[in-house]
């Protein structure tokens, strides 16, 4: 009985990735397109949490709040979450070490891939927390790794939340992502 043919799967690298144009996402050597840019609900939802964020670490010695950024987490795999906290400096203008925080605004677009392939990537590489906003809902869910899992902090919709960082802690207000 003859072999069955299977074609190869291509696994590109971070050196692949830096000479594609248009927006991608490179996850375990597989390119990911992102979805076409953020609709002006996720913006400003993505835009208040920075704000949130920001205002919160301005006494915090090395946190810092960033958006829109390519994660370099390993050869083969560079997200670019909505926005994160990174509690290190970093190596020149790229984030090449696991960030503390990361949230991403879900839409119908993004949904499987933020809720089972970058939550099980970045539970693997050690993020501390990952965010996940759902503005049409008006919730965030939030998941704290605890042994090498995300255990979830909760559903948040009105509330205010810790986060409790290395050298800091935060008490975001969820509320606020909202709007009024």
């Amino acid at each position: 009985m003859p072999m069955p043919v299977v074609a190869p799967v291509e696994h590109y690298r971070i050196d692949d990735y830096r000479r594609w144009e248009g927006d991608w996402e490179l996850i375990q050597g597989i390119p990911l397109a992102m979805a076409p840019s953020p609709g002006i609900e996720h913006q400003r939802v993505a835009r208040r949490l920075l704000r949130e964020l920001d205002a919160s670490l301005d006494d915090c010695p090395r946190c810092e709040a960033l958006h829109e950024i390519d994660v370099e987490f390993s050869d083969d795999t560079v997200t670019r979450p909505d926005v994160l906290i990174i509690c290190f400096e970093p190596d020149g203008d790229r984030i090449t070490r696991t960030p503390a925080l990361i949230a991403e605004v879900v839409s119908p677009k993004t949904a499987r891939r933020d809720e089972q392939t970058k939550f099980q990537l970045y539970r693997e590489e050690g993020v501390g927390y990952y965010m996940l906003l759902y503005p049409s809902q008006a919730k965030a869910k939030i998941y704290r790794l605890v042994e090498g899992e995300y255990r979830k902090v909760g559903d948040f919709q009105r509330e205010s939340c810790p986060i409790r960082l290395a050298d800091c802690t935060i008490d975001l207000d969820i509320a606020r992502l909202w709007g009024r």
